[in-house]
């Protein structure tokens, strides 16, 4: 039994003073004394080897960004994506941030970011690079807020012969003589002219969707009826050729709008790299790696802030340009699982944006043949906004669990509802899991490599309102369908919040942006700069095992020896692909089991699945974890 310190028994004797002085009904006297056990208690030895322990990492204040996106690069250095940050600010001013961490040695470095990412998608490439695509390219307005009527417009231009391309600000007239301004620069293609049989020559308008907005303020400018509008400037034939149509233009709510721009972070130059642009804006979409190294890209809200009507598009990192994908609609950012034999399993989980009966239901889509197939037996379904979604550890499994989630929208509904979809079964369906402790969304939920998850953070209510952040954390314990308890958080976590698997072991949190301050949500919220670590039990368990040598590069199929010095038996490999989160959606993190066979000399033989479904190519933590369940520290395998 482990002997309290004499600073603590003083500590202990002078808040039991404390409290016989202050008399049994004297709250703020209790929490002190609690609060000072607490600090002792979580700092024991043994507490550490049952719950694990968190600390701050110490972030100088000019490197302190908005964690909206959160990436472990093959370099082992973590990227945080912050562009404006969720701050409009910011976005008007130009001003766009991307910090990298190295926790090796807690060094820092400012990254130069040329679009607005925030609320990008972005995965993991073959190469170790990090696609990222979409962005903002308009912030929100309110409904109440809107001075200027505006919509979406359908451009069009029927000349063959020549393109246009018009600046922001280009002013479209109305009939009755009322002006609306584009808000972004824009390219129109010439039309297309086809030569039909006969020698006869048809002409196919090209168009292009922009967003336009009255150029004086006020009601009087709200366009209820469809018109079409001609382009001031334009003389002539190109008068007649160019012009916009639009249903409506009013002063209801205006959506963010989205970017289609797209970039690869080289992690070795650290810098952005622009690739082709993807046919479509997205903002809060999802890119999902594929069985070939490809990277499908789904749903947005895109130039004009609608959600991007199940227009998806694959992205080929081999010639880095995009082209089409069967079309399929799905809310913003979906969480799409790569499931064994290629299809997707859509679990449910989503960020959002779209109406509340379209696209919600769970199931596998069959991409290539785009057919989808509903994965029943899932409880509490209208609230799987905000829920979290994870491919169970290994990946053999065809496993993956929901956790928790919200209503659609701003509801202040919430759920603790778990569950595990069995994907392997002939027909798939959902069975539930145990309740999380409390109704919970924005939850943060990260694989670790002793096949558990680690799961932290997020509130009861939308966006922390209430004071309702969750200031816990647990593992849940898959063999044993159950939870058990961690040690809980300093920092809550809600909305714009991450967390990731570490190297080392450890999993480090980020971000938080709740919409008020105080519980009676009168004062606004703070986006929340801290970064707190969290080291799991096996970190305090002594013996670690060690994996000292081994290839860089390995083939799927192909077995690899590697030398591991280790007190216990080593009992299981496992590939862990890096993490890419934001938004409580993270589908690039995988656990895949190796075959093992021990050999002479402290030596493994470590076998990769063959199966590209399961273990796509790209960059891997190769964990080894021993008979007590303590992992080595990672080396990082490239897997072709």
């Amino acid at each position: 039994m482990t002997r309290p310190s004499s600073r603590f028994r003083t500590t202990a004797l002078g808040a039991a003073a404390f409290l016989t002085l202050a008399g049994l009904n004297a709250p703020a006297a209790i929490s002190y004394a609690e609060r000072t056990y607490h600090a002792y208690r979580i700092e024991q030895p043994d507490y550490k080897a049952r719950h694990g322990h968190w600390e701050l990492l110490g972030v100088p204040e000019k490197y302190r960004v908005h964690a909206i996106h959160a990436a472990l690069l093959h370099t082992g250095k973590v990227l945080l994506i912050a562009g404006s940050g969720n701050n409009e600010e910011m976005f008007e001013a130009g001003t766009f941030k991307t910090l990298l961490w190295d926790p090796a040695d807690n060094s820092f470095r400012l990254i130069p970011t040329p679009e607005d990412l925030f609320c990008s998608g972005h995965a993991q490439l073959p190469n170790g690079r990090l696609l990222v695509a979409g962005g903002t390219a308009r912030y929100e307005v309110l409904e109440g807020e809107v001075e200027r009527a505006g919509g979406g417009m359908l451009v069009k231009n029927e000349d063959p012969d020549r393109a246009h391309r018009f600046r922001k600000g280009t002013v479209f007239r109305a009939p009755d003589g009322r002006r609306y301004r584009t808000t972004r620069a824009f390219t129109l293609p010439a039309a297309e002219k086809t030569k039909r049989k006969g020698g006869r020559v048809t002409v196919t308008a090209s168009e292009e969707r922009v967003f336009v907005e009255a150029v004086r303020t006020g009601g009087g400018q709200v366009a209820r009826r469809p018109a079409q509008y001609a382009v001031e400037g334009l003389r002539g034939a190109d008068r007649r050729n160019v012009y916009g149509l639009a249903q409506a233009l009013t002063l209801d709510k205006q959506d963010y709008h989205g970017l289609d721009v797209a970039f690869e972070f080289d992690p070795v130059a650290e810098r952005y790299v622009p690739v082709d642009p993807m046919a479509e804006a997205r903002w809060y979409p999802t890119l999902v790696t594929l069985a070939d190294g490809k990277v499908l890209a789904v749903s947005g809200l895109d130039e004009i802030g609608q959600v991007v009507p199940g227009k998806n598009e694959v992205f080929d990192p081999e010639t880095r340009t995009w082209s089409p994908a069967p079309d399929r609609y799905f809310p913003t950012y979906p969480a799409l699982f790569l499931t064994r034999g290629g299809d997707l399993f859509y679990s449910g989980s989503n960020a959002g944006y779209g109406p509340a009966d379209r696209g919600r239901d769970p199931g596998l889509w069959d991409v290539a043949g785009n057919t989808f197939r509903p994965v029943p037996g899932l409880t509490d379904t209208d609230q799987l906004e905000t829920s979290a979604s994870v491919l169970l550890p290994p990946a053999q499994r065809q496993q993956v669990m929901v956790l928790g989630g919200g209503g659609v929208g701003e509801s202040a509904k919430s759920t603790a509802r778990t569950a595990v979809a069995d994907l392997a079964r002939k027909d798939p369906r959902f069975t539930p899991g145990p309740d999380l402790p409390h109704p919970t969304r924005y939850l943060s939920s990260v694989l670790l490599p002793d096949d558990t998850v680690f799961t932290t953070g997020g509130s009861s209510d939308y966006r922390g309102k209430g004071a309702s952040d969750l200031h816990s954390a647990q593992f849940y314990l898959p063999d044993r369908k159950t939870f058990a308890p961690a040690a809980p958080p300093v920092v809550g976590r809600n909305y714009h919040s991450e967390a990731l698997l570490l190297p080392d072991g450890r999993v480090a949190t980020f971000g938080s942006d709740p919409l008020y301050a105080d519980p009676d949500n009168t004062q606004p919220g703070t986006f929340e700069q801290r970064v707190e670590i969290f080291s799991p039990p096996y970190l305090f368990r002594p013996g670690r095992p060690a994996v000292t040598g081994g290839p860089v590069e390995v083939d799927r199929g192909d077995t690899a020896e590697w030398t591991v010095r280790s007190a216990e038996r080593p009992v299981a490999a496992r590939l862990m692909r890096p993490s890419a989160v934001t938004h409580t959606t993270d589908v690039e993190q995988r656990s895949v089991a190796l075959g093992l066979e021990r050999r002479p000399g402290g030596r493994l033989a470590l076998t990769v699945p063959e199966d590209p479904t399961l273990v796509p190519r790209g960059w891997y933590m190769l964990f080894v974890t021993d008979s007590e369940g303590t992992p080595s520290t990672a080396r990082w395998v490239h897997v072709r």
